[in-house]
């Protein structure tokens, strides 16, 4: 029976790998991590349980596709549930803005803050709507690696003006601060600068509106366990713990993969760790093509993370499942994360409370929190044997003066993560958060491509290649894979 290999067992490499299974490869999945899921980590401290990564569920088709493959249903093993609102994003001035739920809600929320900003509202939609019927019906699993794709797409690219940044974008139709804030942040839960990346991104906006935005009860490791269940059952080897130490070129080919457990040989090789990683320490320069050489050279990194995880032995049942935590600046914030590299003394943070869908991820009476704020990347310099704990300070600070009173008294269990730990864990250069940066610059034909850029048996899926970062872009990305490597025969 043909064999494939999958390095790296984050959500693209698990759909990889059920998707090469389903064509009836001799599929073998490896991870550097003690369990599956790449960033979507699980910490469970005392009965608090902590998802480590992806938080919001906004195609759950995406997952049913790869149950479906085996002719089982997802909410036999997985348990998604909707979540209103979607989101609520907090001001400096102590008003909020809560998202989700229909159009008319929306629109009664906006015309709360400002009324003139409904038919804008209405148009911003109806644009996001036609850059999504393009951008992620028709493209977001079609493999970019030949040059010819991307020119085919250049008129509908034009026409829908997705040069324009996603700011620019929201600004032609929002007139009010914070309502622009709060429709242009989405890129940052890819690994976005909203005044840098292309407004095909924007399409995010229809994607949640289109299928709502959901949560798997158990958190998102829930979803790993259940993928995982999956894979076992249809006869998946997975090797956790082990780490790729090289590729054996024969000819043209990848021979074999070679870990710190032993080599293994695969017909086919997916690879769902960062490209630059993957380019840059485990295939020979003299066996890449000279466009990995160049994107793994000149390509820009999106930012880093700093990620707190604390349980509180209270709940703070005004706070909802999704926060938007912003602070005074807004522009400028996102100039020192992305074009200064300085760790400001102020922030903006995203609070994950996922017991206010589901109790059981804390003790009784208890709350389990993530909150994860944007920071410069490892080229900052930024020395966080340092600086975490005091940051991590600040943090709690902030948000005990502003939505959780009393905060620092009930904290319990505090754990960090930081850039460093991102590319210490995840093999992720330079601790990004998401690859590659997602810029115009950086898209579709520009991204890494789905098929190897030199070894003739390599794939590539995740966060770093087409369609991009997210979960439905690194499960679209598997898709592409899918479209590329042939049924198994033999």
């Amino acid at each position: 029976m043909a064999t494939a290999i999958v390095i790296g067992g984050g959500f693209g490499g698990m759909a990889s790998a059920l998707r090469l299974r389903a064509k009836g490869y001799n599929v073998t999945i490896i991870d550097q991590c003690e369990r599956l899921g790449g960033r979507a980590q699980q910490y469970v401290i005392d009965g608090f349980v902590f998802d480590a990564g992806p938080t919001v569920v906004t195609a759950p088709f995406l997952f049913e596709e790869l149950f479906l493959l085996f002719n089982k249903q997802l909410s036999d093993y997985i348990d998604l549930v909707p979540v209103e609102p979607w989101y609520r994003f907090v001001y400096p001035d102590g008003s909020f803005f809560d998202y989700g739920g229909t159009i008319e809600d929306t629109l009664a929320k906006i015309g709360e803050i400002e009324p003139a900003d409904k038919d804008g509202y209405l148009a911003l939609l109806k644009q996001s709507e036609s850059i999504f019927d393009v951008g992620f019906t028709q493209l977001s699993s079609t493999p970019f690696h030949q040059v010819s794709t991307m020119l085919a797409q250049v008129p509908a690219l034009l026409r829908l003006k997705c040069y324009r940044t996603v700011w620019q974008m929201v600004c032609a139709y929002l007139k009010n601060d914070k309502l622009r804030q709060a429709f242009s942040i989405q890129p940052l839960l890819v690994g976005g600068n909203p005044f840098a990346t292309t407004s095909i991104y924007s399409l995010i906006h229809f994607l949640e509106r289109k299928w709502g935005v959901h949560f798997a009860m158990g958190g998102t490791g829930a979803i790993v366990d259940g993928l995982h269940k999956l894979m076992q059952e249809e006869g998946i080897e997975i090797q956790l713990d082990t780490r790729v130490t090289g590729l054996t070129m024969n000819g043209k080919t990848i021979e074999s993969v070679e870990t710190d457990q032993g080599s293994l040989h695969g017909d086919k090789i997916v690879s769902n760790i960062d490209p630059k990683f993957l380019y840059r320490h485990l295939i020979d320069d003299n066996a890449q093509a000279l466009g990995a050489k160049l994107k793994t050279k000149h390509a820009s990194l999106s930012m880093g993370l700093f990620v707190l995880y604390f349980g509180t032995t209270k709940q703070y049942e005004d706070v909802v499942h999704h926060t938007i935590w912003l602070g005074k600046r807004y522009k400028t914030l996102l100039a020192d994360i992305f074009d200064n590299k300085v760790l400001a003394n102020d922030f903006s943070l995203y609070l994950h409370r996922p017991t206010a869908t589901d109790p059981s991820m804390a003790p009784e009476g208890c709350d389990s929190f993530y909150v994860l704020a944007p920071v410069p990347n490892q080229l900052s310099g930024i020395d966080w044997s340092d600086e975490q704990e005091g940051y991590a300070d600040k943090i709690i600070d902030a948000l005990e003066r502003t939505i959780m009173p009393q905060l620092s008294e009930h904290v319990v269990h505090r754990l960090i993560k930081t850039p460093r730990d991102f590319e210490i864990d995840y093999s992720s250069v330079e601790g990004s958060g998401f690859s590659i940066a997602p810029t115009f610059q950086q898209s579709a034909w520009f991204r890494y491509h789905n098929l190897g850029e030199g070894p003739e048996n390599l794939y590539l899926c995740g966060a770093g290649t087409h369609p991009g970062a997210g979960l439905p872009g690194v499960l679209s990305s598997a898709k592409v894979v899918d479209e590329l490597i042939p049924q198994a025969t033999g």
